[in-house]
């Protein structure tokens, strides 16, 4: 029979001396980092007796090491689902056996609770530690085991024994003993489980101490806890990276995949069809933006009006939500907090002004306006939600708050662009001289990040901050690295003037980018190869803006000169199951749809959900 956790409880035989009179790890000595005088533990019958006939006598094969190896890991896993008999068989029939008779041994004492005596086996085994000095933090964990079981059980003396004596004299993670001596003052043993955040005494807590325990044993004494389903999971996580088209979210590594063959996902799963067409603005529409919580999206129109929609992923649909209106000079930029309360609004290039709307009520938060000759025309929100950089291109750059007093200026930055980094110190812009430069607010210092040969329109930055999608004049969709400061590929497929058009990354891990076109389509690539992936086609007109939902990978919005936003999602055949994914990943939101002081709320007819296959080739 084999004991928990794949270890055999055969085998245990006496301490030899080796021919260095040494004594060795039961009489078998390590050759070439394996152990035993038949190496990784290969044995044969007369090697060892203990493999008794089963249902007569089989004789054990000469295998590979590779082979061994294999039938290990087989042998573990028939043993982690009950299949004992099975797993016995084969390592009788292979001549191997799961783990070394010490370390099964070892783990045997632990899962019983055996403290005394599963010290003792450290001591046989420090030979063959991965690094020796982890021998003191092995001893150290099973005696914190120990000293957690005997307060849980009441044992006060006992456990303030282990903590004097055994605990404390090896020197080891003063802090944690510090930690662990406060524990005697728990009166009960759930207040203890809580503090020390402990499953308590039993099979659960030491089979997680075995598992900490194995990560010092060579995987020849021991093998690593679940290791086929761990190389499993490495092979169907490598596949579904090299997959183009994967675009579904999944709780489990082997929701939906079969090890029966190779992951390849359809392109169907990407939002390549148009679920639905909103006609609600009245002329051009310049930008759409999801909000950060992926609830709503907000579109920005030269009919001077914001409009927001509540977000249903289950079903591809967005609804009215409410109108944000009075921008004189139209809506050409969109930036929501980081938060998703609050949305700010810009315009285009002769805007002298900038609107912070707070989402929920309706109500014009601020109305930025520092001077008659500035322009607004691009903002971006500090990672604190307090503050934001707002710029045009006329030289303006300031860092405000949210009750519009500047805080800070730049002087003489004509930007196109902005985006503020993730760590909240520097702010990223793009000039009028084709560059992206990094500003620092807090000591007015600034630095050349990228330079392309032609004017950047647009730009944006990735969820990790590594990596921007730069528009750029006549040349297309550029990726670059911002750490690196290298220009990494050039997508092709569309067509890129001199209009603004704003393209982004998403879809799953952010491995797709989406743009639209002056053609006026929509074209989306995979973020490691330079052709696209599909081009969608609907719109009448230039699309200026695209984006990806950042919470539900298969919806994607568009906007149009054409006067209308698209919302595209995958086909009627994948539209269950990333419905199924979005049910799990989210709860029904309620939104506050009441009118408020400075916002108005039209009951606009907007276009009913429905699938067109609009994809090109």
């Amino acid at each position: 029979m084999q004991a928990k956790n794949g270890c055999s409880s055969k085998d245990a035989n006496n301490g030899n001396k080796n021919d260095d009179g040494i004594e060795s790890l039961y009489g078998l000595k390590e050759v070439d980092g394996v152990v035993g005088g038949l190496k990784h533990g290969l044995l044969n019958s007369d090697a060892d007796p203990s493999f008794a006939e089963l249902d007569g006598l089989i004789q054990p094969k000469n295998v590979s090491k590779t082979d061994q190896e294999i039938v290990r890991i087989i042998g573990q896993h028939l043993t982690s689902i009950g299949l004992h008999r099975s797993a016995e068989v084969l390592m009788q029939e292979s001549g191997c056996r799961l783990d070394h008779p010490a370390a099964a041994k070892f783990c045997q004492h632990v899962m019983d609770g055996d403290w005394n005596k599963a010290e003792m086996d450290l001591s046989e085994l420090k030979n063959v530690l991965v690094c020796p000095q982890n021998l003191v933090e092995m001893k150290f964990l099973l005696q914190e085991q120990k000293y957690l079981e005997c307060l849980e059980d009441g044992r006060v003396m006992e456990a303030l024994n282990v903590l004097r004596h055994e605990l404390t004299p090896l020197g080891h993670n003063v802090v944690r003993v510090h930690e662990l001596s406060g524990f005697m003052m728990c009166s009960t043993g759930e207040e203890l489980r809580e503090i020390a955040r402990w499953q308590g005494k039993g099979h659960v807590s030491r089979g997680a101490l075995m598992e900490r325990l194995q990560r010092f044993l060579p995987a020849s004494i021991m093998l690593p806890p679940r290791r086929l389903h761990t190389l499993l999971t490495q092979a169907v996580d490598s596949q579904k990276e090299r997959c183009p088209y994967h675009n579904v979210k999944s709780n489990a590594p082997f929701d939906n995949v079969s090890l029966l063959s190779d992951h390849l996902c359809s392109k169907d799963q990407l939002p390549l069809e148009t679920w639905q067409v909103l006609n609600d603005h009245c002329d051009e529409v310049w930008f759409c933006r999801f909000s950060p919580d992926g609830t709503k999206l907000a579109t920005g129109s030269k009919d001077t009006t914001v409009m927001i929609w509540n977000v249903d992923p289950e079903n591809c649909s967005l609804t009215h939500l409410k109108t944000l209106e009075g921008h004189s000079y139209g809506v050409a930029y969109l930036s929501w907090s980081p938060d998703s309360s609050h949305l700010a609004a810009c315009g285009p290039d002769d805007c002298p002004e900038l609107w912070v709307w707070q989402v929920e009520t309706g109500q014009l938060r601020v109305k930025l306006s520092h001077a008659s000759e500035d322009s607004l025309t691009s903002c971006s929100w500090h990672p604190d939600g307090r503050r934001f950089v707002a710029g045009g291109c006329r030289g303006q750059f300031y860092l405000c708050d949210l009750e519009g007093n500047v805080l800070e200026s730049w002087e003489g930055v004509r930007v196109q662009a902005l985006a503020w980094k993730a760590d909240g110190k520097t702010v990223l812009a793009a000039d009028t001289h084709h560059r992206i430069r990094g500003y620092n607010f807090d000591d007015l210092t600034d630095c050349n990040i990228l330079q392309e040969d032609h004017p950047i329109m647009s730009f944006t930055v990735n969820s990790t901050g590594r990596l921007a999608l730069l528009n750029v004049a006549t040349q297309g969709v550029h990726l670059w690295d911002l750490q690196d400061r290298i220009l990494v590929r050039k997508y092709q497929g569309l067509t890129q003037g001199f209009y603004t058009i704003h393209s982004g990354f998403g879809g799953l891990g952010q491995e797709f980018i989406a743009s639209g076109s002056e053609d006026n389509k929509v074209f989306v690539w995979h973020i490691r190869r330079e052709l696209p992936l599909a081009t969608l086609t609907g719109h009448s007109r230039t699309v200026n803006c695209v984006h990806w939902n950042p919470r539900w990978p298969h919806l994607l919005a568009s906007a149009s000169d054409d006067g209308t936003v698209r919302l595209w999602g995958p086909s009627q055949e994948c539209r269950t199951a990333a419905a199924a994914a979005a049910a799990a990943g989210t709860q029904a939101t309620t939104n506050n749809s009441a009118a408020a002081p400075g916002s108005a709320v039209t009951n606009h007819s907007s276009g009913s959900p429905k699938p067109s296959s609009n994809s090109g080739p």
